[in-house]
């Protein structure tokens, strides 16, 4: 079983690992870290014309704050970290190898890495977000987007 936070996300759950480690619960824990509290570093980035609010963790090279790696390892789990994307497989692979006790894998990724999708604040659900000033389109009708889904199979032939 996997469970996928962000880096602030699991700031705020991590004693979770205690429950595991105590109960024999193998989780894998994959925190997906741009060393920023990334949900609202996201919407400072799209909606408040990057003005950017208490949202940076400082983290840089050679200095993690928190290091993922010594938290799990303070709980008794393995933890892991993996900085490239030509590691993404193996780090993988080393998780999964453990069966006996909990693992957290710190996915460093950029500080700009985006979430998607996503509702912006304040409005309905029916204007959420697939990708940065992309949203989908609601108010086609089914006849109409069985049409032109035919229609893009034709032109790609």
């Amino acid at each position: 079983m996997w469970a996928v936070d962000g880096d602030g996300c699991f700031q705020m759950t991590n004693q979770e690992l205690a429950t595991c480690v105590i109960n024999n619960i193998p989780i894998k824990v994959a925190i997906i870290n741009n060393s920023s509290l990334g949900m609202v570093r996201q919407w400072q980035t799209l909606f408040y014309n990057e003005r950017y609010s208490n949202t940076d963790l400082h983290t840089s090279v050679g200095s993690r704050v928190p290091d993922f790696v010594k938290l799990a390892d303070a709980y008794g789990c393995v933890g892991l970290r993996c900085e490239t994307p030509e590691d993404v497989d193996e780090t993988i692979r080393q998780a999964m190898a453990v069966t006996d006790r909990p693992v957290v894998v710190d996915f460093v990724v950029h500080r700009d890495a985006m979430v998607w999708p996503m509702v912006p604040a304040g409005v309905s659900n029916d204007a959420i977000q697939v990708a940065r000033d992309t949203a989908p389109q609601w108010d086609r009708e089914e006849s109409e987007a069985i049409e032109q889904d035919t229609d893009a199979d034709h032109d790609g032939q």
